[in-house]
């Protein structure tokens, strides 16, 4: 598959409402690869189509490095309880903020087959979920941000 350029903060696709997926084509299912395959070699932990200039309901999400959910229309049903904390954004290179999101996050969604799904997620996963979706509306977490977005600072021995 095909790695692709992630738009940054600034390009109109990312302020642009994303359009339902009404069916499954060898396009839409080339795109999924592509959007795992580009977010694993960004090392992100979420991606939306829109940030690889794709304006579809389709987002990955992996927090684990092993578990990849493909969300395709996705919708948020049920949240509760609240974490802050630092957040980042492949689209939004080499910077972070502070973001408080719901703690506990239900969605309900089509997998890359079309059949419908339930995902529940707490924590980072909850915290990826709420960023992604926020994605497909033409939202980006920088409008959430409490204070100043900080520059990210490489551990020691990752330059």
């Amino acid at each position: 598959m095909a790695i692709r350029n992630i738009r940054e903060l600034g390009e109109e696709v990312l302020k642009q409402r994303c359009k339902e997926v009404k069916e499954m084509t060898p396009r839409t299912r080339e795109l999924i690869e592509d959007m795992l395959d580009t977010m694993y070699e960004a090392n992100g932990v979420g991606l939306a189509a829109c940030q690889v200039g794709v304006l579809k309901r389709i987002v990955v999400i992996d927090t684990t490095g092993e578990d990849p959910h493909v969300l395709i229309n996705p919708r948020i049903v049920e949240t509760s309880g609240e974490q802050t904390g630092q957040e980042g954004c492949l689209s939004v290179p080499g910077k972070t903020g502070v973001v408080t999101r719901p703690n506990y996050v239900k969605v309900v969604a089509l997998d890359g087959a079309m059949k419908p799904i339930e995902l529940e997620g707490t924590e980072l996963l909850a915290r990826a979920i709420c960023h992604e979706l926020d994605h497909l509306d033409g939202h980006m977490y920088v409008e959430k941000v409490e204070g100043e977005l900080m520059d990210v600072v490489a551990e020691e021995g990752e330059e």
